[in-house]
């Protein structure tokens, strides 16, 4: 081989070296990023949240299909429509307010009750579940799925800040996968657990019994429908309007836990009448009233008890105009709740009612009315007057007592109740307050 041979020889191996050496770089650099996108998307230990809850429902589920995949032409078309179905899934599940934990492969899991707790998770699982096979069933693919749903209690892992991971661990994970392997497809059994939850509302029919370890055995149920009484259609599987009246019954003390919360934490220190104290005797005050008044709409019921709940809740953010501002909170938050729009805008109604001075136009807002001054005809009106003029005494609004006591005067004597119960209960009373209010005037 003569030199110049040689040298073109050296030439194609430096360019070489130099090209292997660029890729080397090149794939370094990849690796650095992707180290660094996986630090940044794992938690650190102080971002984990480790809680226990006693009262979660997991629904561990299974997809079937898998094997028809060798026997059909459009196997990877299948595949891509698994994933769009896992997406529908998804936004099922968050509908009914269940958070996603586990999906790989042909494995779901969710669960409800996390990370806030609630009374209601059982039936919005099986509501979930059964949104779910009906789905499948329209899209009439070679894709089916089993599942197992269970409730009990969870250790949780809460990871992630813009976006949350959960992670369950526990007797309510571990026995919803076992039950998934007890069932067939396009079925939805539950432990008598979660039937303890369900059977007022939805029909169930036992299917056999599970043994687990350290828990014995544990009876199945199949779901097959809602109970005639709460669905709409001839097969059971749609819930009618008396169904979610009944949910939202049972939804409501985790509405009034929080908003009661709220109210603790966030009213002005100095509103002595206006506190959870009066919230509670509104609250308390609209029952007994409409018991007495003989509303027996479950509904009309709901509407009243939730409008008590928000009607003073704009203390929060100023006295004069509160009532609107309760019923901004209540547009915001009884959505979550699963209240319709008709519903909200009659309890803003009922809210609204309560402005100073009163004019109800219905039996609902004159309960309303009512309940919220029911104090001017009760015995323990001087001590609760007390806490109002101590409220408004901090805001400069009234000075002295005399003049508080004529002020209350003028305004019982032209106070009117409105409903028979009232009338008939607090009106001798609230006489009997003016007289003693009159002995108190100094000249």
């Amino acid at each position: 081989m003569d030199v110049e041979s040689l040298q073109r020889e050296n030439e194609q191996l430096r360019d070489e070296i130099a090209h292997l050496k660029r890729l080397l770089d090149d794939a370094n650099s990849q690796l650095a990023t992707l180290k660094q996108t996986e630090s940044d998307a794992e938690p650190s230990s102080h971002e984990l949240e480790n809680r226990r809850f006693k009262m979660v429902t997991v629904m561990y589920a299974k997809f079937s299909g898998f094997e028809k995949l060798q026997t059909v032409e459009n196997a990877q078309s299948l595949v891509d429509g698994l994933d769009s179905i896992l997406r529908h899934i998804d936004k099922i599940v968050s509908k009914y307010n269940i958070k996603k934990v586990k999906s790989l492969g042909d494995s779901y899991m969710c669960a409800g009750g996390i990370p806030e707790k609630n009374r209601t998770n059982p039936i919005e699982m099986i509501l979930a579940a059964m949104e779910i096979v009906r789905y499948l069933r329209t899209e009439k693919g070679i894709w089916d799925v089993t599942m197992g749903i269970h409730t009990g209690p969870v250790a949780a892992i809460i990871s992630g800040k813009n976006k949350k991971h959960y992670e369950v661990k526990g007797d309510a994970a571990n026995i919803a996968y076992r039950i998934e392997s007890f069932t067939k497809p396009g079925q939805i059994i539950i432990s008598e657990m979660t039937y303890g939850f369900l059977r007022d509302v939805f029909q169930c029919e036992v299917v056999g019994a599970l043994p687990v370890k350290y828990t014995g055995v544990v009876n199945l149920y199949r779901v097959t429908g809602f109970k005639p009484k709460y669905s709409c259609d001839a097969d059971f599987q749609l819930p009618n309007h008396d169904f979610f009246i009944r949910l939202a019954r049972v939804r409501f003390p985790d509405l009034e836990e929080y908003i009661l919360n709220r109210l603790e934490k966030e009213l002005p220190s100095y509103l002595h009448y206006h506190n959870v104290k009066h919230t509670m005797d509104v609250l308390i005050g609209v029952e007994v009233i409409a018991t007495a008044e003989q509303v027996t709409d479950e509904e009309d019921m709901l509407l009243l008890r939730t409008a008590a709940l928000f009607h003073d809740m704009g203390q929060i953010v100023q006295s004069k105009g509160h009532e609107n501002i309760s019923c901004d909170y209540a547009r915001e938050i009884l959505p979550r709740y699963c209240y319709s729009q008709e519903q909200i805008d009659k309890i803003c109604t009922l809210i609204m009612a309560t402005q100073l001075p009163p004019n109800p136009k219905t039996l609902l807002e004159c309960i309303m009315c009512d309940a919220d001054l029911d104090y001017l005809g009760r015995s323990d009106f001087i001590p609760v007057s007390d806490t109002l003029y101590d409220e408004l005494h901090v805001q400069n609004i009234v000075n002295d007592k005399n003049t508080w006591n004529k002020q209350q005067i003028k305004f019982i004597s032209n106070h009117t109740y409105f409903t028979n119960f009232a009338k008939n209960n607090r009106e001798v009373n609230k006489q009997k307050q003016i007289k003693r209010l009159q002995s108190l005037i100094k000249e």
